[in-house]
């Protein structure tokens, strides 16, 4: 059986007014509406160039061990182990999150995401290019052979031919415990870096690794032969 880890990682763009004036424009340059504009902005958090990672969590599908790396409040903080043993938390600036991340991803053959082609993949290559930390391997192989990056949102839309939902969507619909109902979302992550809630971002980011995993294995029984595959 190969070897197979799930990656999700947290982002937070900069203050929209922090960009200069020319980059402020180039984002703003197709919106009509204040509606608009204000959506453009919210969208910040979803480039490299305008965001960085302030958590990368990892889980081993068959172990289900996990680690989360993330950035640390103004305090120093001590790396701390979850309740049940399972997940190390360690707290890291972002360079050194990324140089962890690819020092521990570089064994495993099969990387599982949800929508990580088009997200979590290419932010960790462009932040890693941008501060000057090499990769140790590609995210992004050729797109549909799912043998080394699995990403979830591809294959239960059939490559994008059916509708896309979200993950939170998707749990509920498997009957799977989704991470956006303990009242936390991927929109409140800005506020919680702004109020130094960073541990609070690292147990989300545990907790959508392990909702992502049960899907996983959810689709990959459904398959003849799948569930040899999936454990």
């Amino acid at each position: 059986m190969r070897s197979r880890i799930i990656l999700d990682i947290e982002t937070s763009g900069v203050p929209f007014d922090s960009l200069d004036a020319e980059q402020q424009q180039y984002l703003l340059k197709f919106t009509i509406s204040e509606e608009d504009r204000e959506e453009e902005k919210r969208k910040v958090n979803l480039y490299p160039y305008t965001a960085s990672v302030v958590a990368i969590g990892m889980l081993n599908v068959d172990s289900e061990a996990a680690r989360v790396y993330y950035l640390p409040g103004e305090a120093d903080e001590e790396a701390w182990t979850s309740p049940d043993g399972r997940t190390e938390f360690i707290p890291l600036d972002e360079r050194s999150m990324l140089e962890f991340f690819w020092r521990d991803v570089r064994p495993y053959e099969q990387i599982i995401t949800f929508n990580g082609r088009m997200f979590d993949a290419p932010f960790l290559h462009v932040r890693s290019a941008m501060l000057g930390v090499p990769a140790s391997r590609s995210l992004m192989p050729p797109r549909y052979n799912s043998t080394s990056h699995f990403d979830l949102m591809e294959q239960l839309t059939f490559f994008h031919a059916t509708r896309r939902f979200s993950l939170d969507f998707l749990c509920t619909a498997f009957g799977i415990d989704s991470p956006k109902r303990h009242g936390v979302t991927g929109h409140d992550i800005n506020a919680f870096v702004a109020a130094g809630r960073f541990r609070d971002i690292a147990v989300y980011n545990e907790r959508d690794l392990r909702a992502t995993r049960e899907l996983y294995l959810r689709w990959m029984h459904s398959w003849p032969g799948g569930d040899r595959v999936a454990g």
